[in-house]
């Protein structure tokens, strides 16, 4: 399909944030530094104001994890059920404040508690830094509920795009140790390395998220690990049965579509319910942006009906227990 209106505008704004500095000699891909310092100025956001925001510290392998926790009611109204959202960036940037607006609006909008992780970032801290601190906090909610004022065995891991890998990670992760999750949110996951799909090829320049870029980004947070290990290309783990129910979500002009399409497609023959949706003529980033994309928000009310449903599902399964 061709692409939306709403998506020429936005990939208009991008060519025009990304432009380099007027005057600036040196290399035309900025550096880390440089990335890190302009993601997320361009399109500024509303917060939502909830009762309850806070920044605490969940114990890890490489040190203390800080996350954000959002409560769409007081903590003395008891426990809720529980997202653990991983952003994206390809593993080098971004960070708590940049998915700050979006964790607000899930927290209020499917009644949960939201905790957000700032998990340590290439080329600093490479492979298997990320995972470790994704899996330090998903394992520690899922089983310490009461530590965080969840309700035990509502536990979802969600995340867009690197941070879909670290979801889908930490999903296996948890099913390998016992650990039971509600759900799995995937929004255009990174899923293997290999970077040989039909929508890396098409959409790679042009379309927002560059093949280059991600490349380079994998490269630096691999650092030289085994290409096929699960932890870095979920895809290629060797059996996905017992993984947490998903939802799986895709834009149309994506380098991650086929990918992310194709791990859906494996969980669901591996016998795993999960639902894929694809949203036509938009590109990368428009889950995070409903306030661009009416498609980000079409796809955002139905990520929260998902979630919910997966909720509610576990009130029922306890219930009959």
């Amino acid at each position: 399909m061709p692409l939306h209106p709403q998506t020429v505008s936005f990939l208009e704004q991008l060519a025009s944030w990304t432009a380099a500095p007027s005057g600036r000699d040196g290399p035309a891909e900025p550096t880390i530094a440089e990335m890190r310092e302009r993601i997320g100025a361009a399109f500024p956001v509303v917060r939502r104001e909830l009762p309850w925001v806070g920044d605490i510290e969940v114990p890890g392998s490489g040190g203390p994890v800080p996350v954000r926790l959002y409560r769409p009611a007081p903590p003395e109204r008891g426990p809720l059920p529980a997202v653990v959202y991983l952003h994206g960036g390809g593993w080098v940037l971004g960070g708590l404040d940049n998915v700050d607006a979006f964790c607000r609006d899930l927290a209020a909008s499917a009644g949960c508690v939201v905790l957000n992780v700032g998990y340590r970032l290439a080329p600093e801290h490479p492979f298997p830094a990320a995972v470790d601190d994704a899996w330090a906090v998903v394992s520690s909610v899922a089983r310490e509920p009461g530590r965080y004022g969840v309700l035990s065995g509502a536990v979802a891991v969600a995340g867009d795009s690197a941070g879909g890998n670290l979801a889908a990670v930490a999903a296996l992760l948890a099913r390998d140790a016992g650990v039971p999750l509600a759900h799995q949110l995937l929004v255009y996951p990174v899923t293997d390395t290999a970077k040989d799909t039909p929508s890396w090829r098409e959409y790679g320049t042009g379309y927002g998220l560059d093949a280059g870029s991600l490349a380079r980004f994998m490269d630096l947070y691999r650092d030289g690990a085994d290409p096929s290990d699960p932890r870095l290309a979920p895809l290629r783990a060797p059996d996905l049965a017992g993984a947490a129910p998903a939802t799986v979500i895709t834009a149309e002009c994506d380098i991650l579509r086929d990918e992310a399409e194709g791990y859906a497609r494996r969980l669901a023959a591996a016998g795993v319910p999960v639902e894929l949706r694809r949203y036509d003529g938009v590109v990368h980033s428009f889950f995070l942006l409903p306030e661009i994309f009416d498609a980000g928000a079409e796809a955002v009310e139905f990520a929260v009906r998902r979630l919910r449903a997966a909720f509610d599902d576990h009130s029922r399964q306890g219930s009959a227990a």
